[in-house]
């Protein structure tokens, strides 16, 4: 047996592990069937990757079925402990809105910086393998290759989730799980653009126009940009509160954050010989206020409209209630919700309870993180916690 740990997946979580394992003196072979590791890492923040966030050791910042399994990894690898990687390394960043972290010149120089990690540990990575099969047997993991086999006491499926399926993503650590006896939780996109039916159709001339907004489902609610597409919408806005919306569920936007319910019938008051449509025009874009001001169906001057009537459309604007009709799949969501459950991990080292040496860490997990840096910090805290452990 040559190594004593076999990671499968070159990606954030995988190279983290790698290079934690290997600098603690374990034999490490890194698998990935891409041509270069960190592809993810790469696109990630416009080329620019937000490679954490000042709040990513916030457990309820990230949904799982378990939401305390989190807490043990993310506590004890912090974003500051990142942080001391990237400067220590000379890489240049910056904070962006709500904590967000990203480099000042390219992804690049993360992924080559984990690349250094893992040769100061002595990590034998190879790309282009594809696997083709598992087996089990007396304390050791057989993986078979093109190449041949290879085998080591400790296994760790680092491969991620569905989500971007242009970049090789697939749903291999689901099937690795399920041969070994581990449930799985129901995966679908996560930070995702969601799209919208007929009856909202409204909107579809709108393409383009970005908006303030508060998004809501359920008890979640974010404030920040949503933008209007030709599908439906998107925007950061959009894709948080897509993590917590299910098929058939509503959603609310909150079109005028800063403003009270009572702005029209107050305008009324103010400017009884506006147009309606004006009125919304100073509060809108012009082509969003144009749209509101049709489904709404008020016209006219302000001193012609009930303030009934009006009250009712501050009201709508302040909750404007739509059902998407779906979501754009994992071709466009940034993240996969659900996955490996963690109800069979153990949170501390993220081994399998009932398989001795598996280990399932970052994307594949059912841990799935906020936009803006929190997927990150979950795959550098998780590869961490497995490194040490395997």
């Amino acid at each position: 047996m040559t190594h004593d740990i076999i990671i499968i997946g070159a990606g954030a979580a995988g190279m983290m592990c790698a290079a934690t394992a290997g600098q603690r003196g374990r034999r490490v072979l890194l698998l990935d069937h891409l041509d270069r590791a960190g592809a993810k890492i790469l696109i990630s923040g416009g080329g620019r990757c937000n490679f954490t966030n000042v709040n990513g050791g916030m457990a309820d910042r990230y949904l799982s079925a378990n939401p305390h399994f989190a807490k043990s990894a993310l506590g004890r690898y912090r974003p500051a402990d990142f942080i001391a990687m990237v400067d220590a390394y000379g890489i240049a960043w910056h904070e962006k809105t709500l904590g967000q972290l990203f480099c000042d010149g390219s992804a690049k120089q993360i992924v080559a910086m984990l690349e250094e990690e893992c040769a100061k540990g002595g990590v034998e990575t190879r790309l282009l393998t594809r696997i083709a099969g598992i087996a089990h047997a007396d304390g050791t993991y057989r993986i078979e290759t093109p190449n041949g086999d290879v085998s080591a006491p400790s296994l760790v499926i680092a491969t991620g989730g569905p989500s971007i399926p242009k970049m090789g993503a697939t749903g291999f650590a689901y099937d690795v799980a399920r041969q070994f006896g581990l449930k799985v939780v129901e995966p679908r996109p996560a930070l995702v653009p969601l799209t919208l039916g007929a009856d909202d159709r409204l909107f579809e001339e709108l393409s383009g126009v970005s908006l303030d907004v508060v998004a809501s489902a359920g008890k979640a609610s974010f404030r920040e940009a949503a933008l209007f597409t030709h599908r439906g919408l998107s925007g950061p806005a959009i894709l948080q509160i897509s993590s917590y919306w299910r098929n058939g569920g509503e959603i609310a936007l909150d079109l005028l954050p800063d403003v009270p319910a009572t702005m029209l019938v107050d305008a009324k008051a103010a400017r009884p010989k506006a147009e309606f449509r004006t009125v919304l025009r100073d509060l809108f874009p012009d082509r969003l206020a144009d749209a509101l001001s049709a489904r709404l169906a008020l016209t006219g001057t302000m001193a012609g409209l009930k303030d009934q009537a009006l009250a009712e459309a501050g009201r709508r604007l302040k909750a404007w209630r739509f059902t998407p009709s779906g979501s754009e799949g994992f071709a466009k969501a940034e993240v996969t919700i659900g996955g490996v459950s963690t109800d069979g991990l153990d949170q501390k080292s993220l081994v399998a309870k009932k398989v001795p040496g598996l280990h399932f860490i970052g994307e594949a997990v059912d841990v799935t993180g906020w936009l803006g840096g929190y997927n990150f910090q979950w795959a550098w805290a998780s590869g961490r916690a497995a490194g040490e452990a395997a």
